[in-house]
């Protein structure tokens, strides 16, 4: 009788089977691990392009904005011409207004007594050290002269009137040239001038001066 052992023979099929199923489980494993990889590399990438087509139409809305002040640049231009030439108009008449009244009105305070012309007081002190006889005398009686005309055009004003002596016009011509309203002060030539009856008659002196005045 013969025994054939079959056993080793079962038991290496066993262990072939088990080992080849082990071998599927991995190849099966590593096959979902890249599956899972390449799923979340595909979600990355969709993330960057959403990202990037979120810029894109950013850009894009920016670039229509800068499209819609470009056409309208034309007509801005001249809608802003148009304000600036109303406001320099207004400038003019505001200063056609102001500035013969102030010039006015710095004339008074040259002729009223114990004032004097609008002049900075570091500059005069300045004048009467290189030149005493430049500035004005604060105890002069402005009574000496009488105005007769005030005639402005083109900002070059004339003024006639009548004084006492020279030494009058001299005074009030300073006055004016030391001014800040005043500038280029030109003395015409003067007459004399008898006014007055019989006793009461005065020797004045006539003049005019030519003077352009700053506003």
């Amino acid at each position: 009788m013969i025994r054939v052992n079959l056993l080793p023979n079962a038991i290496e099929r066993r262990s072939s089977t088990e080992g080849g199923q082990r071998w599927l489980l991995l190849v099966m494993a590593a096959v979902v691990l890249e599956i899972i990889g390449l799923f979340f590399f595909h979600q990355t990438k969709l993330d960057e392009v959403a990202v990037a087509v979120g810029k894109v139409e950013q850009l894009a809305t920016q670039v229509n904005d800068i499209n819609e002040l470009v056409k309208n640049h034309d007509q801005l231009k001249k809608d802003l011409g148009v304000m600036r030439a109303r406001q320099d108009a207004i400038n003019k008449l505001n200063l056609a207004r102001k500035g013969p009244t102030s010039a006015l009105l710095e004339l008074s305070h040259v002729l009223t007594k114990g004032k004097g012309p609008t002049v900075d007081q570091e500059q005069l002190d300045q004048q009467k050290l290189d030149n005493p006889l430049a500035v004005f005398n604060p105890g002069w009686d402005p009574r000496r002269v009488w105005l007769t005309t005030y005639a402005e055009q083109e900002r070059v004003v004339t003024i006639e009137g009548l004084a006492r002596d020279g030494g009058d016009v001299y005074e009030f011509a300073q006055r004016l040239k030391l001014s800040r309203y005043f500038h280029e002060v030109k003395l015409k030539e003067g007459s004399q001038d008898r006014s007055g009856e019989g006793t009461t008659k005065l020797d004045m002196v006539k003049f005019a001066l030519e003077v352009k005045v700053k506003y």
